[in-house]
């Protein structure tokens, strides 16, 4: 045995002869042992893509797992998986190929020799419970999936078929093209993708930064055909040359013998051919931006209206550093959020709302050509307005890093953080675990593989020191996004498009003396003693939700969307407020989050019940004496404008927006949140709302894990009993019978995809119908996939979905699209066709077949919790939607037992007539056939679009309020039985 845990996880690790390497892990924990707690990661709002937030009515997980108090009924068995990396990536495209490696990724799934259905895997895998995915990085390509345990021997086999014999037959090469074109479609309206894109070409000609890693139509099918380039013998010779065993290294985890899983791999892996030709070297490059082009000033317009600056140096590779990891010390100085640091001093200036500083590790930011270090600051308003000052309070810092040089006393400290989180980390998904394994042995000795990447094992001060003095005005680039800047940007990026300018940084002696010392010491670290925990095996997660205290009140509020703004503005600020003092318990892994939801309040925390009550105090006490400066108060409703502004420009987001308008009665849509900002708003204003808030305020809450009577008594303090229960659901609006179309025009002109879903409302259902709706999606997943994806090739996202809208249910069909390519009306009707298709293939379908994928829903909720984390999420669901069916998934087994073929056929068959409840929503761009004055466009109404003839027969929405103001209204409904 390579390393043995706690008697039950085993790991072997095995080379065959044909240079493959393995990590075999034997996972034979029971549920009992598996009670390490910690919930999913939460979006940040503030530097992400979209910055709008969860809803706890709509489109929850169908899916799900078994509570604890029904484990005895399930058996408690993860998903097996594997994953497998290869040495090679983007930076092995030929030049005259740009995406190869990207597509030969796609390529390879497209059916083997040994099986050669175009889409047999992924349809094996729907049918047994299980997903596949796989990425394409600078220097490594990985390729995961999971399954039931009980296929995965036959999984193993059809998926390493890819990897010995896949078909790639040029039909399929052709038309996945189409894909790989739609993928990097929808890349190009994200900002941080222009960012990466625009950094890579400031690199020398010649070194694999600067190639076009995505891949698209152009530089894979048109180019290559004007050019008389095969692409269909290129993309084989690339896999010959570089899909090579001894490129390979491979993680399995299942809930068997470690003799099964190395018999397996054996008799399977060992027909990977090995081409013997030396692996791909790039270490011997000199570092691509040694160039005049990168210490420069570029100002960049962005997609997202915000102000953002980035401040970046080239440093030498230091992956070989993984044991000092110096780059994770100066990040966690630079990074630091509590008194002295530097996102400290800018929020007290109002010049910035959040900081990151580091280091990704991977890819694009660190390979064996280069590392970059990043300073990247969301900047209000004001803060962009004195940008130059932002940058010379960073060059303080940095200068005082340096002369007071790496401190011993820090990197211990952060190096027993790191390894407290390791040794208390929450379990991962056996897929995701296998991704992370299978690339870590491509880094580490094989003693690091479980640890390589997390723990920092030694103080080095000299290994720290070369990188932090590396970081100086001199070599710094500079890249300033803001809206300000469109219309004065000259330069066009090549692939993305994005409009920059370029212009010599000041001279770097005056940013570097100019300020003097701002900083003279790095930040008090106290957090071991603050917040100090002990060592106990189990975590708790604690959620407690905030709503106001009479439903009746709450429905007068939001007859008032300003009051929903000033809700937004409250959270955000309180957030604020909250940032510094509770930095402290952040680092020492004590974790909140605060959301403003659709009917209150939600806080939720997680981590060692040591200390956590000090945590729940420290929120109390600012929600209770909250309070707000006229300044914070107008960074954050320049803030606000900008988050809603980034939810509608997104085509899906804006397609969410309308069609719980439509739905949902009495729901105010983003757009009119965006209209009510604009009013003139004050701090009086926010202090009534929240005055009004806490007088009215009742709590309603979970706790879970190992908790104490001390954290009870503190839940007392805040808890008030509400004199009646309030609904929490919106109700729900009865579609007509007959088909309603509402298009609306895209609002964003950088972005030139579409969106279509198609909705078939149900109705009020009980817990039997909402189960045949899951079971319904589940066989629906993957010929929606073959039929819309991998043969009509309409967009790169396709999907079924179940909806479940406060209590009404029904299904939908979306795809995400490109307006260059198709007609949104067009891809309804593909569409259409698809339910038509899939239709008869339920009417044909066998016996074995519908048993096969009931067998796996079922699995798939008998399938033990890997966190406690996600058994809390589907109890708070319970709780939040006020149904308390906490043994649902019980239920729902029982249900999926007696079900039969027949009763779901005809469930399915009663949308399929011309009396079907059917909305369709398109979001459609248009192309501007104008010049563009602006990159911007008004998000302040929906223009509503009418339909071609193809779609003539459907009715239209212009006016959503006209529409809804004439329909039945739901009652009220939960889904209890």
């Amino acid at each position: 045995y390579f390393l043995k845990i706690n008697n039950s996880t085993c790991f072997r690790y095995i080379e065959l002869s044909n240079g493959l390497k393995a990590l075999l892990i034997s996972d034979l924990t029971q549920s009992e042992s598996n009670r390490e707690p910690v919930a999913k990661e939460e979006e940040d709002s503030g530097e992400e893509e979209d910055g709008d937030s969860e809803s706890t009515n709509e489109d929850s997980n169908c899916v799900n797992k078994c509570s604890e108090g029904v484990k005895k009924n399930c058996r408690s068995e993860k998903q097996s998986a594997a994953a497998l990396c290869i040495s090679v990536g983007s930076f092995s495209d030929p030049a005259d190929l740009p995406g190869l490696a990207h597509f030969l990724e796609h390529m390879v799934f497209m059916g083997s020799e040994k099986y050669p259905a175009e889409n047999g895997f992924d349809a094996f895998l729907k049918k047994h419970g299980g997903s596949d995915n796989a990425s394409t990085d600078c220097e490594r390509t990985i390729f995961k999936f999971d399954v039931q345990r009980k296929y995965l021997r036959e999984a193993l086999d059809r998926w390493v078929q890819f990897f010995i014999g896949p078909l790639m037959i040029p039909d399929a090469v052709d038309r996945e093209v189409e894909a790989v074109d739609s993928e990097y479609q929808m890349a190009q309206p994200l900002d941080s993708n222009r960012k990466e894109m625009l950094f890579g070409g400031l690199a020398k000609a010649g070194h694999p930064m600067s190639k076009f890693f995505w891949g698209n139509a152009q530089t894979l099918k048109n180019e290559p055909r004007e050019k008389n380039i095969d692409t269909y013998e290129r993309l084989r010779e690339f896999w010959r040359r570089y899909y090579s065993a001894h490129y390979m290294t491979l993680a399995v985890q299942s809930k068997e013998t470690l003799d099964n899983l190395e018999e397996w791999v054996r008799a399977i892996c060992i027909k990977i051919p090995n081409n013997g030709q030396p692996r791909a070297d790039f270490s011997d490059l000199q570092d691509p931006f040694d160039t005049p082009d990168f210490n420069k000033l570029y100002r960049v317009v962005p997609v997202r209206k915000i102000h953002a600056l980035t401040i970046s140096w080239a440093l030498p590779p230091q992956d070989k550093h993984y044991r000092v990891k110096p780059l994770h010390y100066i990040s966690w100085l630079i990074g630091h959020e509590g008194a002295g640091s530097v996102l400290s001093l800018l929020r007290k200036k109002c010049w910035a709302l959040a900081l990151f500083g580091g280091n990704s590790e991977s890819g694009f930011d660190q390979n064996t050509t280069y590392s970059i270090f990043s300073v990247s600051i969301t900047l209000s308003d004001e803060g962009f307005q004195n940008f130059f000052q932002v940058i010379h309070i960073v060059f303080q810092y940095l200068k005082m890093l340096q002369s007071v040089g790496p401190q011993q006393r820090i990197y211990e400290e952060i190096q027993k953080i790191e390894a407290n989180e390791f040794h208390y980390q929450e379990q991962m998904e056996p897929i995701e675990f296998v991704a992370n394994i299978c690339e870590n042995m491509q880094l580490f000795p094989k003693e690091d593989f479980l640890r390589g990447d997390q723990l920092m094992f030694e103080y080095n001060p000299e290994v720290i020191s070369a990188p932090l003095t590396l970081l100086t005005p001199a070599t710094a680039n500079i890249l300033l996004l803001s809206p300000e800047h469109d219309g004065r940007c000259p330069l066009n990026e090549k692939w993305f498009g994005t409009q920059y300018s370029v212009e010599g940084n000041p001279p770097p002696q005056r940013i570097w003396e100019k300020c003097g010392f701002v900083f003279r010491d790095p930040p008090v670290i106290t957090h071991l003693n603050k917040f100090i925990y002990i060592n106990l095996k189990l975590m708790f997660i604690i959620i407690i939700k905030l709503i106001l205290k009479f439903y009746a009140v709450l429905v007068k509020i939001l007859k008032k969307r300003i009051i929903l703004v000033l809700f937004d503005l409250f959270v955000n600020i309180l957030a604020h407020n909250l940032a510094e003092p509770a930095y402290d318990a952040d680092v020492a892994q004590l974790e909140y989050m605060l959301f403003p939801g659709d009917h209150g309040l939600f806080i939720r925390l997680k981590g060692f019940n040591h200390k956590l009550p000090l945590l729940l105090n420290l929120i109390v006490d600012h929600l209770a004496n909250f309070s707000t400066a006229p300044n914070v108060f107008s960074m954050y409703i320049e803030q606000l404008k900008k988050t809603y502004y980034i939810i509608l420009i997104k085509p899906d987001r804006l397609g969410r927006d309308v069609r719980l308008q439509i739905l949902e009665h009495h729901r105010w849509s983003v757009m009119q949140k965006y209209e009510a900002i604009m009013a003139d708003l004050g701090v009086t204003d926010l202090m009534d709302f929240v005055n009004r808030f806490k007088a009215e305020l009742f709590v309603e809450g979970l706790i879970q894990g190992n908790f104490t009577s001390y954290i009870v008594n503190v839940l007392r303090y805040i808890i008030m009993s509400p004199p009646a229960e309030p609904p929490v659901l919106f109700r729900v609006v009865e579609l007509p019978q007959t088909h309603h179309l509402c298009k609306v025009q895209s609002l964003n002109k950088a972005d030139a995809n579409s969106e279509v879903t198609v909705y078939y409302q149900t109705g009020l259902k009980n817990l039997r119908e909402h189960t045949l709706m899951e079971l319904l999606v589940m066989h629906m997943e993957e010929p929606c996939f073959d039929f819309l994806r991998t043969k009509e090739t309409l967009g790169y996202q396709v999907y079924p979905s179940c909806r479940n809208t406060s209590g009404v249910l029904g299904f939908s069909v979306t795809v995400e699209t490109q307006a260059t390519k198709f007609s949104t009306d067009f891809v309804e009707g593909k569409i259409e066709a698809f339910l038509v298709s899939f239709g008869e293939k339920m009417v044909n379908l066998s016996d074995e077949a519908f048993q096969t994928q009931v067998t796996a829903l079922i699995k798939l909720k008998e399938c033990e919790d890997t966190q406690l984390g996600e058994e809390v999420d589907r109890n708070w669901f319970e709780v939040v939607t006020q149904q308390y069916v906490f043994d649902r998934l019980n239920k729902e087994i029982e249900v999926l037992k007696n079900v039969t073929k027949d009763e779901l056929v005809s469930f399915f068959m009663e949308h399929r007539h011309a009396s079907s409840r059917k909305l369709s929503i398109h979001v459609c761009y248009l192309f501007d056939t104008e010049r563009k004055t602006s990159s911007y466009g008004d998000v302040s109404e929906l223009i509503f679009l009418p339909a071609s003839p193809v779609l003539a027969k459907a009715s239209r929405i212009t006016d959503i309020r006209a529409f809804t103001s004439s329909l039945n209204l739901h009652p009220y409904h939960k889904i209890l039985q």
